[in-house]
């Protein structure tokens, strides 16, 4: 197959899709790059949902690396408006102008409103950003987390994604050159509308198998020796299927192996699960459960099962 002259150009098929993820050190299943791809080609947004730490966020990351285009990201709450997402005025700014203007005897009401109410003192929040674009294409708008907001942001996003344009009543409409690509992640605290999913390509990123979490284990934290990364994904598959209030993610399956090896540990034992556990788990009922003798119940299955397994 001919190279593209473009390394930073959109990918022309799902393998190039599966590469161009590889290159920034994300290993993805085909199902995944397929609809990545598909977003990227029909320029729609692609909306990632799972559990927290399965590396949803990270996709956008790797996409603004190895495309060369802006990350803009929107990081979602409870409570957030529309001056923390897609503008507000700086009105400090305007009120020195008003006091400069009526200082050196500026009486024009009309002319004073037009200049105070234009670009100069306007502050771009993320999607406003986003509309905007860069010279090296269209921007990554990442909305994450987008199950942290009500209902009436939702529809307001919905507008926006429907014809990626923003009105604002002091100046006009700004409508996007070149649509960005929109990246929304939800961890599925609440349920999103259907009206916004029907605009969006849907993917489930779901826990990895051990083959996949061994690949990924090794390509983040290439120091890990061969007895412990074995160990280390037996042990967090083994975890996951227990009755936890929540899982560990692929995130602390790294760092777990991370500090691991900063303990210079060659392999897992009662001790060092115990010593570490607050790195994997994050609830003090899940590291209660696992600091006792489930713990230790659970590391000799894991020992017993790699035996067997030769």
């Amino acid at each position: 197959m001919q190279a593209r002259s473009n390394p930073n150009s959109i990918p022309n098929s799902i393998d190039e899709t599966l590469s161009l993820l590889q290159r920034g050190g994300y290993v993805a299943d085909r199902s995944l790059a397929t609809v990545l791809y598909l977003s990227l080609k029909m320029k729609r947004p692609l909306f990632l949902e799972g559990e927290a730490g399965v590396g949803k966020t990270e996709i956008a990351k790797v996409l603004s690396a190895a495309l060369g285009r802006p990350l803009i990201r929107l990081q979602c709450y409870e409570g957030l408006d529309i001056s923390s997402a897609v503008y507000e005025w700086n009105y400090s700014a305007q009120m020195i102008e008003i006091r400069m203007r009526e200082a050196s005897g500026q009486k024009s009401k009309g002319n004073l409103e037009k200049d105070i109410f234009s670009e100069k003192f306007l502050i771009k929040r993320p999607l406003l950003q986003a509309l905007e674009g860069s010279p090296s294409g269209p921007p990554i708008l990442l909305i994450d987390e987008l199950d942290r907001t009500d209902e009436a942001f939702e529809a307001f996003l919905l507008e926006i994604l429907s014809d990626y344009q923003i009105t604002i009543p002091e100046i006009g409409t700004i409508s996007a050159k070149q649509p960005p690509i929109v990246i929304i992640t939800t961890n599925r605290t609440r349920e999103i509308h259907d009206a916004l999913k029907r605009r969006c390509l849907y993917h489930w990123v779901d826990y990895p198998d051990a083959v996949r979490e061994m690949e990924i284990l090794k390509t983040k934290v290439p120091g890990v020796g061969d007895r412990l990364s074995t160990e280390i994904v037996a042990y967090v598959q083994k975890l996951r299927q227990q009755e936890l209030f929540k899982n560990p993610g692929v995130a602390e399956t790294l760092d777990w192996a991370t500090a691991l090896i900063e303990l210079d540990k060659l392999a897992l034992d009662p001790q060092a699960i115990s010593d570490t556990v607050g790195v994997l788990l994050k609830y003090q009922d899940d590291i209660a459960r696992i600091s006792s003798s489930e713990g230790t119940k659970l590391l000799n299955e894991v020992k017993s099962e790699l035996v067997a397994q030769g």
